[in-house]
């Protein structure tokens, strides 16, 4: 949501945004914090305002109330709003211009040096992290702190997007940011107030029956649903002047060929370069 958005005034409403009219699920309990969740749209224009004071403060402590596994805390952020530091991210995530514009780019780490110190000074061997299960625990980690910061920063009036793009060179970002060995930015976090050319419909979904499934997986109406789908998000691209093109197009541009992945077909390696040696 941003500040040239209106508010939803019903859940009737704020579900046909999200899936459509021939596609809302049944409306059950509802509160105002569901209408901001479904309200979220990503945003990649900003004005150069100014947050108030202590946005960032309030941000981090609502990502540090998200869940963390076992309370390991395997996740860090760091804040950037030095414009030459930005243009280089940006200059990593294809320059996306929205890096830049921003007034706070937030680098979400994957982070298991902290408890590596502490393992020095206690001069005691950590086994885990040298294993997937702990590079995936941090990942995952930074992903729902993060994703508590976007809900707390469009509760303010203030409007995000994700950078994925960051990962086409994390040792790039590493060298931008001083990043330890045990650190990996897995994501950005664009974070401010939207430029009125960059408000956004809210992006249809796919429809629940494509993805809910009540006791064993799957449902043989998929190919309808997708069908259906893709008319949608179609016409949606339509409106928003984006890239003119159906859901089906989009996955298989996407993951149909390495060229696609920007880089990110050698990660593994990149990431055991990193610090995590992913046995």
């Amino acid at each position: 949501m941003n500040d040239s958005t209106p508010i939803t005034t019903s859940k009737a409403e704020a579900l046909t945004r999200r899936y459509g009219v021939d596609s809302r699920p049944a409306a059950g309990p509802w509160n105002d914090h569901i209408e901001l969740l479904l309200s979220h749209r990503s945003v990649r224009g900003y004005r150069p305002d100014a947050l108030p004071e202590g946005t960032l403060e309030t941000l981090v402590a609502a990502a540090q109330s998200a869940a963390t596994s076992s309370n390991m805390q395997t996740w860090s952020v760091v804040a950037v709003t030095d414009p030459a530091a930005k243009a280089a991210l940006a200059k990593v995530a294809s320059n996306q211009k929205h890096i830049e514009q921003c007034p706070l780019f937030l680098v979400w780490l994957a982070d298991v040096s902290r408890n590596q110190r502490l393992a020095a000074e206690e001069r005691v061997e950590l086994v885990a992290p040298a294993y997937l299960e702990a590079f995936l625990v941090a990942a995952i980690d930074a992903a729902l702190a993060a994703q508590n910061a976007t809900v707390a920063a469009e509760s303010l009036g203030l409007s995000t997007v994700y950078i994925g793009a960051l990962r086409n060179d994390p040792l790039e970002v590493r060298e931008v940011l001083g990043l330890p060995d045990g650190t990996m930015g897995v994501f950005g976090l664009c974070v401010g107030y939207a430029a009125p050319e960059a408000a956004n419909e809210v992006k249809p979904r796919l429809p629940q029956p494509a993805v809910l499934f009540r006791e064993r997986y799957g449902n043989p109406d998929e190919p309808a649903l997708r069908a259906g789908y893709d008319a949608k998000l179609a016409a949606f691209s339509r409106r928003n002047e984006m890239v003119q093109d159906n859901w089906t197009r989009r996955v298989i541009n996407r993951m149909g060929s390495l060229a696609a992945m920007g880089g990110r077909d050698r990660l593994a390696d990149i990431v055991r370069a990193m610090g995590f040696p992913l046995r």
